[in-house]
């Protein structure tokens, strides 16, 4: 298999394991999917550093391992352990729904990528489509679950999403460039679950339809 397939092959998987992101009932394993996902993420930036022969890219790949396969995912699920889940606040759609609304983006993703035309992204448009997909899946997670927590998963998505559009449009982007946007997550990750905790301690609960005490 050449590396550009399994580039391609490769961001498929990242599909699923959205969708398992997204569904799974327990925040914690959702963090734990959000880690396999990475990992996955990873190996398309290894595949395609060879593919293009980008050097710079190797970094990339190792601090993308660092940040968003090891202490993003740890922070995430030690956050979820420490308040358990308490009230359980499902997603505000079924799972089928939710589904059907993942396909319609994927769809209408792969739509605006044919129309693109930039010759170094040419054999990655599958894979530049499901990048841009994630945004929309971001979005469907933060939009859909009530649970605190699980938005800030969804904000992880997007971010994912974003990686791989600025590699496959920038591979050759200087290194501080590269490990400046990987480790970006790490902080965002932080303060967020930083805030959801003490909502959680001062309120009890990490459902966002409780959370009427904060508006004005």
């Amino acid at each position: 298999m050449s590396s550009v397939i399994l580039v391609n092959s490769l961001s498929g998987l990242l599909i699923l394991t959205s969708l398992l992101v997204i569904e799974v009932k327990q925040p914690r394993w959702s963090a734990i999917m959000y880690g396999v996902q990475s990992l996955v993420l990873v190996g398309i930036l290894a595949a395609l550093a060879y593919a293009t022969d980008a050097k710079e890219l190797y970094l990339w790949v190792a601090s993308a391992f660092v940040t968003k396969v090891v202490l993003v995912p740890w922070i995430l699920y030690t956050a979820f352990t420490k308040v358990g889940n308490p009230e359980k606040p499902r997603n505000l759609m079924g799972t089928t729904l939710s589904f059907f609304l993942a396909a319609v983006a994927l769809t209408v993703s792969f739509v605006v990528v044919n129309q693109i035309q930039l010759k170094a992204a040419e054999p990655f448009k599958p894979a530049l489509a499901v990048s841009m997909a994630h945004f929309f899946f971001g979005e469907l997670c933060i939009l859909t679950q009530r649970n605190l927590f699980k938005q800030i998963i969804g904000f992880c998505l997007m971010e994912n999403g974003s990686h791989l559009t600025l590699a496959l449009l920038a591979y050759n982007a200087p290194e501080i460039v590269e490990i400046g946007i990987a480790t970006d997550a790490v902080f965002g990750v932080v303060i967020m679950v930083a805030l959801g905790y003490q909502i959680y301690k001062r309120l009890g609960t990490l459902d966002t339809a409780d959370l009427s005490t904060l508006k004005g």
